[in-house]
C-alpha cells in the first residue's frame, strides 16, 4: 500500500477488500467462491442445454442464452480478483487493469439490464400477440436486440474510462472496495471530478429509468391481457411463463438500487455493508438466474433431470 503525493501517474491501485472485516476475508471467500462456482456451472449448463436441444431454439431461450453468457462475463470480471484478495492477500491491481475491470463490470451490468428488457418484450409479445410471435421475434430480430444491448453498454461506458484517464491521482491509491468500481476510483482523484460525477450519475439514472420503465410498460400490458382471459387456469399458465423473469428482475435491480443509493446518499451506512451489497449485486444474479430458470422453465428442468439422472437409472437397471 503506497501513497502518491508527488502527482506522478499511478502505476497501480490497492484494493483493500472489505474495510473493517479484513480478519474475516478467508471466511468471506467461501460464499464468494460458492457463488462464482455456481455461476460458472449453472450458466455453462444453460448454454449447453440450449445449444444441444433443438426444441429450445426459440427467441425466449436465445435471450436466456445471451443472459447466461453475460452472467458468466459479469461474475468473472470481479470474482477472480476478489478471491485473490481474500485467499492470497494480493491487493495490488495495475492502473490500466483496474480501468479494464471497471469498464467490463459496468458494461456487462448495463447489458444485463438491457437483456431483461428484451426478455420482458419477449413475454409481452408471447402473451399479448401470440399469433404474431414468430413474425415479430425472428432470429434476425433477436440477434439485433442482443447487438443493440451490447453496443449501447460499450458506448456508454467508454467516456467513463476516458474521463478517468484524464484525472490526476495525487493523494493515495487505496480503493476501499473489493473491485474497481467507478465512483470508488473517481473519489481518489485530486483534480476536478464534477464531470465524472455528473456523467456517472446520468448514465445510472438513464439506464435504470429507461429499462425499468420499459419493463414496467411491458408488464402492465401483460397483466391487462392476462386479466382479460376468462379461465383461471389460462391466467395462471400465462403468469407462470413470467415467473422466472420476474425473479431475475428482482435479484438484479434490488441489490443494484441499494448499492447505488448507499454509495451516493447513504452516509450512515457502514462501508462494509455497502461493499458487501455491491459484491452481491455482481455475484448473486449470475448464480441465481440459472437456478430460477432451471426450476421455473419445464423444458430446461426436464433436460437437466435427463442429463443428471438418466444415466443413473440406466445403470441401476443393468
Amino acid at each position: 500500500m503506497a501513497d502518491n503525493t508527488t502527482g506522478q501517474p499511478l502505476s497501480s491501485f490497492f484494493l483493500i477488500g472489505i474495510p473493517g472485516l479484513e480478519e474475516f476475508h478467508h471466511w468471506l471467500s467461501i460464499p464468494v467462491f460458492l457463488l462464482y462456482s455456481l455461476s460458472l456451472l449453472g450458466n455453462c449448463l444453460i448454454i449447453l442445454i440450449i445449444r444441444l436441444e433443438s426444441s429450445l431454439h426459440q427467441p425466449m431461450y436465445f435471450f436466456l442464452c445471451m443472459l447466461a453468457f453475460n452472467d458468466l462475463a459479469l461474475s468473472s470480471s470481479p470474482a477472480p480478483k476478489m478471491l485473490s484478495i481474500f485467499w492470497l492477500d494480493d491487493h495490488d491491481i495495475g492502473f490500466d487493469a483496474c480501468l479494464v475491470q471497471l469498464y467490463f463490470i459496468h458494461t456487462f451490468s448495463i447489458i444485463e439490464s438491457a437483456l431483461l428488457v428484451a426478455m420482458a418484450y419477449d413475454r409481452y409479445v408471447a402473451i399479448c400477440q401470440p399469433l404474431r410471435y414468430t413474425t415479430i421475434l425472428t432470429n434476425k430480430m433477436v440477434v439485433l436486440m442482443g447487438l443493440v444491448a451490447s453496443v449501447r453498454a460499450a458506448i456508454m461506458m467508454l467516456p467513463c474510462v476516458v474521463l478517468i484517464k484524464g484525472l490526476t491521482f495525487c493523494t493515495h491509491n487505496v480503493i476501499h472496495h473489493t473491485y474497481c468500481e467507478h465512483m470508488a476510483v473517481v473519489k481518489l482523484a485530486c483534480s476536478n471530478t464534477i464531470i465524472n460525477h455528473i456523467y456517472g450519475i446520468s448514465i445510472a439514472l438513464f439506464v435504470v429509468a429507461l429499462d425499468v420503465g420499459l419493463i414496467t410498460v411491458s408488464y402492465v400490458r401483460i397483466l391487462q391481457a392476462v386479466f382479460r382471459l376468462s379461465s383461471n387456469k389460462a391466467r395462471s399458465k400465462a403468469l407462470g411463463t413470467c415467473a422466472a423473469h420476474v425473479c431475475a428482475i428482482l435479484t438484479t435491480y434490488v441489490p443494484a438500487l441499494f448499492s447505488f443509493l448507499t454509495h451516493r446518499i447513504g452516509k450512515k451506512v457502514s462501508p462494509s455493508i455497502h461493499i458487501i451489497f455491491a459484491s452481491i449485486y455482481l455475484l448473486v444474479p449470475p448464480a441465481v438466474n440459472p437456478l430460477v430458470y432451471g426450476a421455473k422453465t419445464k423444458l430446461i428442468r426436464d433436460r437437466v433431470i435427463f442429463i443428471f439422472f438418466s444415466n443413473k437409472e440406466t445403470f441401476s437397471k443393468q
